[in-house]
């Protein structure tokens, strides 16, 4: 049987269409296939590979570390050059009231541990996320979800989970006394690109300090320099009390974080002691890899060039299918009529060698979020592709 064959044969499978992309090698911003195909990744893995593919700096980092060691003992135990190196790279990049990073394998599991810390700190129960928010697949970050279809073949999910519509200032009243935290995204990934405006960013920080509620940010997808800055959050002029990431934090492996300051993160120590654990995370590869993405981005001055490279892409992207395109940095979406005028276009781009996908909550617009790498060659290439495909 053939690798293909196998695929379907022995992998569990999420839907019964998958793109069937056999990938030999990636670099950069190119997939390479095993009978010489050749595809630009406008998706980045989903959002994931923000400085390229098997960047030579972030290899570099792994290697290091692999000839040092690999997993040793459960998180927060042992003194690890990785772990506490990247801790502090990160809180470097945050404001001063951010300072304590608890490093887990994914994005799911930092938005858990986060409800977990937010829940704990506060002694309330209640949490309450936004209509269209995606944070998650396992049961609590599926449950802080927003959109019903995904959730009802999985209830009773957490209770006390409160929905309100994002970006809308009349909703904040329902936080009060009795919510632990809101969480919601930055800028709203699956929703199609979604964003709220500095009024309502700054009516929400008001609100959670007067009811002494938390505000859980969830910048797995927006953080590291996604939309232009390094946290999405910076562009509002706010600060979270608990920030979640994971994806582009990576640069190609897995890890994930939730961040908050010293005295929120302490409650985990007692009552009970160890009170979250993971095996895993901040595997010390992981955490390399981590550091090499963070040095990468800063050294290479990424942020520079997101909103140049972003206006490209609406400069090149117009035709008359195109209705808009909506986009906070490189983090873009690009409107068409509905799902079935644009499923066969996806299609076709990936045939002329242009990786795109659609959002799970906006299935009418097409998902760009490109490696902050990419050249403008590239862009110019791969939206001349876009143009042919829509074409037909």
């Amino acid at each position: 049987m053939n690798n293909r064959q196998l695929f379907l044969s022995h992998l569990a499978q999420t839907t019964d269409f998958p793109l069937m992309i056999e990938v030999e090698k990636a670099e950069g911003v190119h997939l390479y296939g095993p009978n010489g195909e050749k595809y630009i990744d406008l998706i980045s893995g989903i959002g994931v590979s923000n400085v390229g593919h098997r960047h030579p700096k972030v290899l570099q980092a792994i290697q290091e570390q692999l000839d040092k060691y690999l997993h040793l003992m459960v998180y927060g135990e042992y003194v690890q050059s990785p772990q506490v190196q990247l801790a502090k790279a990160l809180c470097e990049t945050l404001p001063p009231s951010l300072d304590n990073v608890y490093l887990v394998n994914s994005g799911s599991e930092a938005v858990e541990g986060a409800l977990k810390l937010a829940k704990r700190y506060t002694n309330r129960r209640e949490i309450i996320s936004c209509v269209n928010a995606y944070h998650g697949s396992s049961h609590g970050s599926l449950s802080v979800g927003g959109n019903e279809i995904f959730k009802r073949a999985y209830r009773p999910l957490l209770p006390g989970i409160r929905n309100i519509r994002f970006g809308e200032l009349e909703d904040l009243e329902f936080i009060n006394a009795d919510t632990a935290a809101i969480i919601l995204e930055t800028v709203q990934g699956e929703a199609g690109i979604r964003m709220a405006d500095y009024a309502y960013f700054q009516a929400l920080r008001k609100r959670c300090d007067e009811t002494g509620t938390l505000l859980i940010l969830d910048e797995i997808q927006a953080g590291f320099g996604r939309t232009g800055t390094f946290w999405a959050f910076e562009q509002f002029c706010i600060i979270p009390d608990i920030l979640v990431c994971a994806k582009g934090m990576g640069g190609g492996m897995p890890i994930g974080a939730f961040i908050a300051n010293k005295e929120v993160m302490g409650v985990f120590k007692n009552n009970p002691l160890l009170g979250h654990i993971t095996t895993f995370g901040g595997h010390p590869v992981s955490a390399a890899a981590s550091l090499g993405t963070i040095r990468v981005i800063q050294e290479e001055n990424l942020l520079a060039g997101v909103e140049l490279k972003a206006n490209l892409f609406k400069e090149l992207l117009k035709h008359p299918k195109i209705k808009s395109v909506r986009n906070k940095g490189l983090m873009m979406a690009v409107e068409f009529e509905s799902f079935e005028v644009l499923k066969p276009i996806i299609d076709r781009a990936i045939e002329k060698g242009v990786i795109t996908d659609w959002f799970l909550f906006c299935d009418d617009a097409m998902r760009i979020a490109p490696p902050l790498t990419i050249s403008e060659k590239e862009i110019r290439e791969a939206c001349a592709k876009i143009l042919e495909a829509i074409e037909g």
